[in-house]
C-alpha cells in the first residue's frame, strides 16, 4: 500500500512538472492563449492549493504579455487606416473580451496569500464600433459582387452578407440580400426523360423519375426543375435517356425431389418368440412404437420474370448549348415466386417444404408493371450520379 502511494505521489509530481514545462514552452514561444488555457485548466479545482501558486504566476505573465501584444496589433491597425482590417479589429476587441471573461470565472486568485488583481477593460464600445464598421465595408463589398451578375461572385457574397447577419442581424436588410445572392448563385437544372427504346414506357415511370421530392437531395447552389419555370433562365440540362428495355420470357421450372423417412404410426405389442404378448416387472403389456416408412414426391415450382433497363444521363450546359457529360446506368427488376406440391405421404417433407407448399401459383405481372418496378432501382443509381455530380458548384 505505501509503494503503491508512493508511486501515485511520484507520477502527480512528474504529470505537474510536465505541464509546467509546457506552459513555460508556450509562453516563451509566444503562445500565450494556450498557456492560459492550460493554466484555466488547473485552475479549475482547488486553486488555492500551495502546488497550483506557478499556474498562477504563469497565467498572470501569459496574460499581460497578450495583452501587450494585442493592444500594440490594434494600434497599428487603426493607424494604418485601411477599411480591409476592421474585420480583424473587430475580432482581436472579440478575443480580448472573451479572454477576460475566461479569467474571470476562476477569479479571485491569489499569490502568496495576496490577492491578484489583474488589469481588465470595457472593450464593448470598441467592439460596437467595430461591428458596424465591419459590417458597413462588408455590405458595400458584398453589394458589389453581387451586381456583378456573375454566380460565382453572387456566392461569395452570400458568405459575406451571411457573416454580417451572424455579427450584425439584419444590418441594412442582409436577409434580402442573401435571398438575392442565393437566388443569382444558383444553378437552375431542368431534368427531363426521353425515351429512345420504341417502346411505350408507364406514363407512372416517367412521374415516379421525375418527383424530385422524393430523391432527398440536399444542394444549396442547385436547384432541379421537372417542370419549367418562365421566370427562370436554366443554366443546365439533365436528361435521363432510355436506351433499351428487355423483359424476359415468363419462365416455370419445376424440380422433383423424393422425400423419405422414417416416423412413428402408432404402436403394437412386444412379443416374445412364442408370438405371446411380453409383460413388464409389474405384469403390464408391453407396446413398443411401429415404425413405418413414408415416401412422397415433392416438386418444387419457380416462376421467373426479370426486366433490365438501361439508360444514359446526358448533361448539358445550355448557356453554351454543349454537351458536358454523360452516365449510363442500368437498373434491373426480378420477379420471382416459390410454391410447391407433393405426391405421396406428407408426412414425409421437411419444415420448408412444408412452408411451400403454404404458397400457391400467382399471376405474372405485366410487361408494364415489370418496367414500372425497376423504378426503385433506377432512382436509386440517378440520385447517385446528382448528389455525387457537381455541374460548376
Amino acid at each position: 500500500m505505501k509503494r503503491f502511494l508512493l508511486l501515485s505521489v511520484l507520477v502527480s509530481v512528474l504529470v505537474s512538472c510536465s505541464a509546467k514545462k509546457q506552459m513555460e514552452s508556450a509562453i516563451s514561444n509566444g503562445n500565450y492563449d494556450q498557456a492560459i488555457n492550460d493554466a484555466l485548466r488547473k485552475l479549475e479545482n482547488n486553486k488555492d492549493k500551495k502546488r497550483k501558486q506557478d499556474y498562477i504566476v504563469m497565467l498572470e505573465d501569459a496574460y499581460y504579455k497578450v495583452l501587450e501584444e494585442d493592444l500594440k496589433h490594434v494600434a497599428h491597425l487603426k493607424k494604418d487606416g485601411n477599411p480591409e482590417q476592421y474585420k480583424t479589429i473587430y475580432n482581436i476587441y472579440l478575443d480580448l473580451e472573451a479572454r477576460q471573461n475566461a479569467i474571470k470565472r476562476v477569479m479571485p486568485l491569489k499569490i502568496n496569500g495576496k490577492t491578484l488583481n489583474l488589469q481588465f477593460n470595457d472593450y464593448s464600445s470598441e467592439i460596437v464600433d467595430y461591428r458596424y464598421k465591419t459590417s458597413e465595408y462588408l455590405i458595400d463589398q458584398g453589394i458589389t459582387l453581387l451586381d456583378s451578375e456573375d454566380k460565382y461572385n453572387a456566392r461569395k457574397a452570400y458568405d459575406i452578407f451571411r457573416y454580417i447577419e451572424r455579427i450584425n442581424p439584419n444590418f441594412e436588410e442582409t436577409r434580402s440580400l442573401m435571398t438575392e445572392a442565393h437566388q443569382k448563385g444558383t444553378d437552375f437544372v431542368h431534368v427531363s426523360i426521353m425515351n429512345n427504346t420504341n417502346q411505350v414506357i408507364p406514363q407512372r415511370l416517367e412521374t415516379e423519375l421525375l418527383d424530385f421530392n422524393t430523391y432527398g437531395l440536399d444542394q444549396f447552389w442547385t436547384e432541379y426543375h421537372a417542370v419549367t419555370n418562365e421566370t427562370i433562365a436554366y443554366d443546365f440540362a439533365m436528361q435521363l435517356q432510355l436506351m433499351r428495355i428487355t423483359i424476359s420470357p415468363e419462365r416455370i421450372n419445376e424440380r422433383q425431389l423424393l422425400r423419405e423417412k422414417q416416423i412413428v404410426d402408432g404402436w403394437e405389442y412386444q412379443l416374445d418368440t412364442n408370438g405371446n404378448v411380453m409383460k413388464d416387472s409389474l405384469g403390464n403389456d408391453i407396446k413398443i412404437d411401429k415404425i413405418i416408412n413414408v415416401r412422397a414426391r415433392f416438386v418444387e415450382v419457380i416462376q421467373t420474370k426479370s426486366a433490365q433497363v438501361i439508360a444514359d444521363v446526358v448533361y448539358t450546359d445550355l448557356k453554351q448549348n454543349q454537351v458536358i457529360d454523360n452516365f449510363t446506368i442500368e437498373s434491373g427488376f426480378v420477379f420471382e415466386n416459390v410454391f410447391g406440391r407433393v405426391r405421396g405421404d406428407r408426412r414425409a417433407l421437411n419444415r420448408d417444404d412444408r412452408n411451400l407448399l403454404r404458397q400457391q401459383q400467382i399471376l405474372f405481372p405485366s410487361d408494364e408493371q415489370m418496367v414500372y418496378d425497376t423504378s426503385e432501382d433506377l432512382k436509386l443509381k440517378l440520385k447517385g450520379i446528382i448528389k455525387s455530380y457537381r455541374l460548376n458548384s
